[in-house]
């Protein structure tokens, strides 16, 4: 009986022993990875010019004239000529016709020329 108690006790040490290590080594984990760099992303966004402020003219943002503009559906700000990401959230941006692009900037309160 003493000894299947002391078996049992050496067990229970030795599980609590592992847990214990794993969760030290897993908070001890380097989380610095490229894709947490809040600080870099920031001096990209305030570079970009496809970010537009102010008083929004599509029509000088088309630049090739073909009623054509890509725009961010999350940031709908964020309007260009050409197909690519947008800087702030890095998502696709979206084809859309200039008119469409119009209604998504007053839908969200921007001002268009």
């Amino acid at each position: 009986m003493k000894t299947r108690l002391n078996k049992t006790l050496q067990i229970m040490l030795l599980a609590s022993g592992i847990i214990v290590l794993s969760i030290f080594i897993s908070c001890n984990q380097d989380t610095k990875t490229p894709d947490h760099e809040p600080m870099k992303m920031e001096t990209e966004q305030s570079n970009s010019t496809i970010v537009r402020e102010g008083m929004i003219d599509l029509m000088m943002i088309d630049e090739n004239k073909d009623g054509m503009v890509y725009q961010d559906p999350m940031d709908w700000n964020v309007i260009s000529d050409e197909p690519g990401r947008c800087p702030l959230c890095k998502m696709e941006l979206k084809e859309v016709t200039v008119k469409e692009a119009k209604e998504n900037l007053l839908k969200h309160s921007y001002k268009v020329k």
